[in-house]
């Protein structure tokens, strides 16, 4: 059985979206444990992990999101 979670990002520089994504209650254990087990919701575990997967799979950014100013670039 699927379940819409829906949520909110927390407030940064840009305005939050609201966004929603499908997961069993399998999934949705893990997710709130890991959430728990770093201290934070949900939201910000789910928005944690896309980041650090997307400097890992694009780590000089790409035509549309840019690394930080001053970060460190490592060569692809």
């Amino acid at each position: 059985m699927l379940y819409k979670v829906y949520i909110m990002a927390p407030m940064t520089k840009a305005k939050a979206q609201v966004s929603t994504f499908s997961a069993t209650l399998r999934d949705l254990a893990m997710l709130e444990a890991v959430a728990r087990y770093h201290g934070l919701n949900k939201s910000a575990t789910i928005a944690s992990l896309v980041r650090r997967e997307f400097w890992r799979v694009f780590p000089g950014g790409t035509d549309k999101i840019k690394p930080d100013r001053g970060a460190k670039v490592e060569s692809e």
